[in-house]
């Protein structure tokens, strides 16, 4: 596998370590990207199960993880008036730092499309009441979702589109609106992820962000790949090396950069 920047200083916006990939070891998941300079990691919460599981990993390594706390679009028929109620109370709770992972998704359908338009809409209203930044998703559903986002931007205390993959005309879309776009392991992909490589120079330094989605998208520039191929937070300086060459920046000051907006956006308080 390719060596750590242990010079770099990284955070990681979005892992999903309450996943049963990590059951068996996540504290020597956790050292790992400690040794790999990840400054801190973002947990994602994608429903009241992986919440809960995911609270209980941020409070056993709290300082160094936060949480976000939201519904997944595949699983928007689960927000129903209940749900939401227990979704407000753990916005309330400072580990969370963003509403969220929120969005649509048009590619797989596991809720339908008007189900999915309800969640998003409804927290959507809960992130302007709470008054966090939004952790959201879209997938083959950008026309929909920029309707929406442009619609409530003005009252939502910025957000960022998580595992960005879309075109040209998406990102600048999102730009547009002052948006945070993360980027993933996706752009180490020299074939899905040629176009990603060509656009993320026209991302501000201020509002690009790099994250895992860990276990999910391990970088296609690991090699050999791990057994079972789970991605970790600690192969983020995969994702961190292919975007200082794609924007002819040192990793270093990548990783400052998007270390500094990482900070900002979520207010993660960390001393840099």
């Amino acid at each position: 596998m390719s060596p750590a920047n242990h010079s770099c200083s990284l955070v990681d916006i979005g892992a999903n370590l309450s996943h049963a990939a990590f059951r068996h070891d996540l504290e020597k998941v956790v050292m790992d990207a400690k040794q790999a300079g990840i400054k801190h990691i973002i947990v994602t919460g994608t429903d009241l199960q992986s919440i809960t599981s995911g609270m209980e990993i941020v409070r056993a390594n709290e300082g160094y993880m936060t949480l976000t706390a939201g519904f997944h679009p595949h699983v928007a028929s689960q927000l129903d008036p209940s749900a939401l109620v227990h979704l407000e109370r753990w916005l309330a709770d400072p580990l969370i730092v963003a509403a969220g992972e929120m969005g649509l998704d048009f590619n797989r359908d596991y809720s339908p499309r008007d189900v999915q338009l309800s969640a998003f809409i409804s927290q959507l209203e809960l992130a302007c009441r709470v008054k966090k930044p939004v952790f959201l998703h879209q997938r083959d559903a950008h026309d929909s979702f920029y309707q929406l986002l442009r619609e409530y931007r003005g009252r939502l205390n910025g957000g960022v589109v998580h595992c960005f993959t879309d075109e040209r005309r998406a990102l600048f879309d999102y730009l547009d609106l002052d948006m945070h776009i993360g980027i993933t392991g996706w752009i180490c992909d020299e074939r899905r992820g040629r176009h990603l490589q060509e656009l993320v120079s026209s991302i501000p330094a201020d509002r690009l962000l790099l994250e895992t989605d860990a276990p999910y998208l391990l970088p296609r520039s690991i090699v050999p790949a791990p057994a079972g191929r789970r991605n970790e937070p600690g192969f983020l300086t995969e994702v961190l090396n292919t975007v200082a060459r794609c924007t002819g920046k040192a990793p270093e000051q990548v990783a400052a950069e998007t270390t500094a907006a990482a900070n900002k956006l979520f207010n993660l308080k960390l001393v840099v």
